[in-house]
């Protein structure tokens, strides 16, 4: 048996399934410090310690040491992908409109000025518990925000006493553990360009899932239509032939990150970036083909393409 929740959790919704231990108990637990760790990273909240970040340039700034980490885990993404994914985007997203959390953002939005491109993290620097900005970067920790929480809430249901665990927030999921009455988990892969169908269940012990997608969060200035990804070599929203990128990893913000990284760079870069870091993946062009990265079939359970009975979600 597992205990069960959904909520709305960092500008998307959270899903928990927890096996064995104190399992309703343990479901709190999580919600809980879900709730802690999104007063912390929010850039929607003026009290986030992001927001305090962000508003201290060149200026030491003591933070938590979950805030701390996760600042490191940008930064080393950023210098991992060639800054691809590059947590610096921040007053990029807000020239392109993406002012305030979704659910309130006008979906007709004034004309702005042209975006430049993103500072990168370079001047970046951490001390301890303190971090440094300098001026004129902020930063957004929203997407691998998302992942590095699933991948600290899994971790510590599985510390708490937890046979097993599925965190899945907005679509980032960690898995990890013994699934209730399998063998594995199972994660179904929305076709972002035909919501409520799937393209791919994957089946899972230990790992994550993430998929980006430009199809979603969208909105219009003057007659063109942007998006939340951010190209950072142009400051403007990505303009690849991608659509839409999943990616198995070990980790999720490791998933989140490489998804980002590879529907911004698009075909073929972006399969030759998953392969080079040994994940798999599969990438959607515009004209809805679906494009294989890495040893994805070892983790396909089922797909339209191959006979056999869809199975139950996990995440």
């Amino acid at each position: 048996m597992a205990a069960e929740a959904r909520f709305a959790a960092m500008g998307s919704t959270g899903h928990l399934l927890v096996a064995g231990g104190r399992e309703p108990e343990l479901v709190q637990r999580a919600r809980s410090r879900l709730e802690e760790l999104e007063s912390l990273w929010s850039r929607f909240r003026p009290d986030s310690e992001l927001c305090r970040l962000n508003a201290s340039p060149g200026r030491w700034v003591a933070l938590s040491p979950p805030t701390v980490a996760l600042v490191r885990q940008a930064i080393r993404a950023w210098e991992a992908t060639g800054g691809l994914f590059d947590p610096t985007i921040l007053p990029a997203l807000e020239a392109a409109g993406y002012t305030d959390s979704f659910d309130a953002l006008p979906q007709e939005q004034p004309d702005r000025p042209r975006p430049d491109p993103v500072p990168g993290c370079a001047g970046i620097e951490i001390r301890d518990d303190r971090v440094r900005v300098p001026p004129g970067v902020r930063l957004d920790l929203g997407g691998i925000g998302k992942g590095y929480a699933a991948d600290l809430i899994a971790q510590e249901l599985m510390a708490a006493g937890a046979d097993g665990a599925c965190v899945n927030l907005g679509g980032d999921v960690r898995t990890t553990g013994a699934a209730p009455g399998s063998d594995a988990w199972v994660v179904a892969v929305e076709n972002e360009a035909h919501p409520g169908t799937d393209l791919a269940w994957l089946a899972l012990g230990e790992g994550a899932v993430a998929t980006s997608t430009r199809l979603r969060r969208r909105w219009q200035s003057q007659g063109r239509e942007l998006h939340h990804l951010i190209d950072p070599g142009s400051g403007a929203p990505a303009t690849s032939d991608v659509d839409s990128v999943t990616v198995v990893a070990g980790e999720a913000h490791w998933a989140e990150v490489l998804a980002k990284a590879a529907l911004i760079v698009g075909l073929p870069a972006g399969v030759a970036l998953l392969e080079t870091h040994g994940v798999a993946g599969l990438l959607v062009t515009e004209d809805g083909t679906a494009h294989r990265a890495g040893p994805w079939e070892r983790f396909v359970k089922w797909s339209p393409n191959c006979p056999g009975i869809s199975p139950a979600s996990a995440g």
